[in-house]
């Protein structure tokens, strides 16, 4: 089930991008006497492009996300819409947690460790410990960078690793696989949450 998870999305990713590109490529090939390689890439790059900036400036935001919430409404459609529109919502990485902190804190229990992403003080509603500061930290699930918990330790239990968010994101979904340079472990000289 896991495997199909991952699978079907990025096929359908694959199988939309090559119609795009075999399209482009037919089109731009019938018009010309000599085709030239690569074009239909290129086109499909610029066509790429400009949709982006028509739905970010011309069309507008609002108009775009009522599209997309009627969209999501579609039995069937919502699924699909959902997992791709999820999959590129991965290019705005740096936008989302690019500006966090790295930490390690003991999860579920003592002595076992969770690595977790600062996301700031928690609101005031939320400081039930009133000797110690809660903080925000996401604390993401593979498959999908977005998707995990998020949970609200106080500041003493959190210890601040010197890790890039991106060696930390890569670390998390490859199952530690990925292995960051050495020192990661040592705490930063100064890293105030």
């Amino acid at each position: 089930m896991a495997g199909l998870l991952l699978l079907v999305p990025a096929w359908a990713t694959f199988l939309i991008l090559s119609t795009l590109f075999t399209t482009l490529d037919g089109l731009v090939g019938r018009y010309m006497s000599d085709p030239v390689p690569g074009l239909g890439l290129l086109l499909l790059v610029l066509l790429l492009i400009l949709s982006g900036l028509i739905g970010d400036h011309v069309i507008g935001q609002g108009v775009f996300a009522r599209i997309e919430q009627r969209i999501e409404r579609i039995p069937l459609v919502q699924s699909i819409y959902l997992t791709l529109k999820g999959m590129t919502d991965i290019l705005n990485f740096r936008s989302r947690f690019g500006h966090s902190k790295v930490v390690a804190f003991p999860f579920p229990r003592d002595g076992c460790w969770a690595l977790g992403f600062v996301m700031g003080m928690a609101p005031p509603a939320i400081q039930v410990a009133p000797p110690h500061t809660l903080y925000m930290v996401f604390v993401p699930t593979a498959i999908h960078p977005f998707t995990g918990f998020l949970a609200f330790i106080p500041e003493r239990a959190l210890r601040p690793l010197n890790l890039p968010v991106e060696d930390a994101m890569k670390m998390e979904f490859s199952a530690g696989f990925y292995r960051p340079q050495q020192g990661w472990l040592a705490a930063p000289p100064s890293l105030p949450l």
